[in-house]
């Protein structure tokens, strides 16, 4: 209960009640975002620390744990250094440990930010019982090494599974059918042994099963490719871009309560750019054809008579049963554009939202039915990428989540780079829903080539790196971290394994069994563009 002689101000923080998964009572650490005096009562929003900030809320005075009132910190004023204002007196102590900082972050690599995850302890178990005196090996080349952290940003506790995990479901233990494992690092002392270059031959070997082939990884031809595999920085212009400053109480509060998109309901997760006048509502409304906000349900009735939309502008590219796709260019449907990212940005809180959409095409997958096409879900892309990106930003709405549409929104992503003849890699940062989606797809994937593999006059199948990465579509650097996070490679008897364990074949099997979506490649009509002559797009 809160204690009325003591005001709770901005910046506090106490132990907040609220209920778990298991609708269990817990009293995690909250620090208060804002205060709003209503009659009567006061509220007060919450942000929990160290879980995803789609969890906050505004909460009553009864949650709160008065007895562990933490005031926020006064910053203690200091004399000026050098004669500037607010800068501390230097010392060798601290200007020592200034330059020891300096200098990593100038030799570490880029990590795209990515959303905190609740906290949870996992046991290190080993997998199953593989081939013995096979040695793991920690990584493959060197410039995976580099490559891995934008792939996989640095998740708190985050987690995968081989089995299939919808992409909205939270982040658990790193499990393979049910127990945990780790990668293992390399020992101390020990010289790791790495790849001489990414076409690496690899071989694959599972538990000497009849059922399992195994494939061998002689070393092949170096690779021709140009890239060094070092990531370059997130766009910052465009659409929806990496978001980088999280100052601003405004922004980190939600302001939209609730959003009425055709037959659905949406709670909202982050904040949204909206006009502010809206912002106050009980309900926002919008067309689920043009996507354009009204203040009310009698303005959206008299915008559904004169709207002629049944469908995203743009042109229909694919269609199976009730899924269609469609591309939208951001320069000649611009107010669509806007208004998909304003929409999109109440779900993406690793994004700060831009007006400029005319760099980048819009994939809008959309269900079927006698009154028209739905909005499921979209990714964006740009025209004319340096840096090999096949997706910027990649919603599925939450009504159609855990229903296998964030894997066929990845999969069309890739066949649509299969068709243009390149390799792409999503955009990172990567939100925690997105990395568990892109390792789930990545993973069945990749695990579905080398299952497939037939053994060659009786020896075991060979594969390189980049024949995995042209058959997929999926960049080499995806491939090879993929395969180092399932901790597949290992080194035996002097050349380089796949390992595959029962229980990494079984589980890709029930997984596979659960994947009942999947894009046609025959139902695709798509012809890739030459944006590079096209001028100013």
């Amino acid at each position: 209960m809160a204690d009325s002689s003591v005001e709770i101000i901005e910046g506090c923080r106490l132990p907040v009640l609220r209920k778990n998964q298991e609708n269990e009572d817990e009293w995690p650490l909250a620090e208060i975002l804002s205060v709003k005096e209503l009659p009567g009562r006061k509220l007060y929003y919450v942000h929990y620390i160290d879980f995803n900030k789609r969890l906050d809320e505004w909460v009553t005075p009864d949650r709160l744990d008065m007895k562990k009132l933490q005031f926020p910190k006064k910053e203690a004023k200091t004399p000026p250094k050098n004669g500037l204002p607010g800068s501390r007196p230097g010392s060798p102590e601290r200007d020592r440990k200034s330059l020891d900082l300096s200098v990593q972050s100038a030799s570490a690599p880029s990590r795209g930010k990515t959303l905190p995850t609740p906290k949870r302890k996992a046991e290190s178990v080993s997998l199953a019982s593989q081939v013995s005196a096979v040695t793991p090996v920690s990584s493959l080349p060197s410039s995976a090494d580099e490559s891995q952290a934008s792939v996989f940003p640095a998740l708190r506790d985050s987690s995968f599974s081989i089995t299939p995990r919808e992409e909205h479901q939270p982040l658990a233990a790193l499990t393979t059918n049910g127990s945990t494992r780790r990668l293992i690092p390399p020992q101390p002392g020990r010289k790791r042994k790495t790849c001489g270059g990414t076409d690496e031959m690899v071989k694959v070997f599972q538990n000497n099963s009849p059922r399992c082939s195994s494939i061998y990884l002689p070393p092949g031809e170096d690779s021709q490719d140009s890239s060094d595999g070092i990531p370059s920085a997130p766009r910052m212009t465009g659409s929806l871009v990496s978001d980088r400053s999280h100052d601003d109480i405004v922004t980190r509060m939600k302001n939209i309560d609730c959003i009425e998109l055709g037959r659905h309901r949406l709670k909202p997760w982050y904040f949204s750019p909206y006009p502010q006048e809206l912002t106050g509502l009980p309900i926002l409304y919008l067309c689920e054809y043009c996507l354009k906000y009204l203040k009310s349900l009698k303005c959206l009735q008299r915008h559904l008579t004169k709207c002629n939309l049944r469908h995203p502008p743009g042109n229909e590219i694919y269609r199976k049963g009730t899924i269609s796709f469609f591309e939208i260019d951001g320069r000649k449907n611009k107010a669509y554009s806007q208004n998909l990212c304003l929409l999109a940005k109440c779900f993406l809180d690793h994004k700060t939202l831009y007006y400029d959409t005319d760099p980048f095409l819009f994939y809008v997958m959309t269900e079927y039915d006698s009154k028209g096409f739905h909005i499921v879900g979209y990714f964006s892309k740009e025209k004319e990428s340096t840096e090999d990106y096949n997706v910027a930003c990649i919603l599925t709405l939450p009504p159609y989540q855990r229903r296998g549409y964030g894997k066929l929104l990845i999969e069309f992503s890739y066949e649509l780079s299969k068709v243009e003849g390149k390799t792409g890699t999503p955009e990172k940062p990567l939100s925690d829903l997105g990395l568990l989606s892109y390792r789930s797809y990545w993973t069945q994937t990749i695990l579905e080539i080398l299952m497939n593999l037939k053994p060659d006059n009786g020896e075991r199948p060979q594969i390189t790196i980049n024949e995995i990465s042209e058959i997929t579509s999926v960049k080499k650097e995806d491939v090879i971290s993929t395969l180092q996070y399932l901790n597949l490679i290992n080194y035996y008897k002097g050349q380089y394994i796949l390992t595959l364990s029962e229980d990494i074949v079984e589980g890709h099997e029930r997984a596979m069994q659960k994947r009942h979506l999947r894009i046609d490649p025959k139902c695709l009509h798509f012809t890739p563009k030459d944006w590079s002559k096209r001028g100013k797009w």
